[in-house]
């Protein structure tokens, strides 16, 4: 990172930001063309999770490049200025890198659905009709590397 006073090193500060974000953004790519998809998701053990449905393009490019990156971003406020060129913005981000894999099995799928389910409800077990589960994909990307950024606090 360039502006290494804005760097945030400490993992804990990172998780926390994870952890109180809505949204994920993921590119994908395939034949050097990206593709970036905003998605609610789930975290825990360095891993994201995401739910998706059985086809469609962002399935299609993990097939053919598992690598992926995410950006993160919380409290968001824009700082204002008499001077145009004093604007600004302030927001905590995290940008990573990671491995996309399918996961296939019932029982991980259902797992994988109560730690998004989690992140935005204080239910955490739930009972999903195995044919719903069977007609979906759970996204799993292990994070590889991981920074994040504060600007403005």
């Amino acid at each position: 990172m360039r502006r290494k006073d804005k760097e945030i090193t400490d993992r804990l500060v990172i998780d926390d930001i994870i952890n109180r974000a809505e949204v994920c953004r993921v590119a994908f790519c395939n034949e050097n063309i990206p593709y970036i998809v905003p998605m609610n998701f789930g975290y825990r053990d360095n891993c994201l999770y995401f739910h998706s449905a059985r086809e469609g393009k962002k399935l299609d490019m993990i097939k053919n490049n598992r690598l992926v990156c995410f950006e993160i971003d919380i409290d968001h406020e824009i700082i204002k200025d008499d001077n145009p060129c004093g604007w600004g913005m302030k927001y905590y981000s995290v940008i990573g890198y990671g491995k996309a894999e399918l996961i296939a099995e019932m029982d991980k799928k259902k797992k994988a659905l109560d730690i998004i389910m989690g992140k935005y409800s204080d239910t955490k077990h739930y009972d999903y009709p195995e044919n719903v589960v069977r007609n979906i994909e759970i996204i799993k990307i292990t994070i590889a590397e991981v920074t994040g950024k504060k600007s403005g606090y």
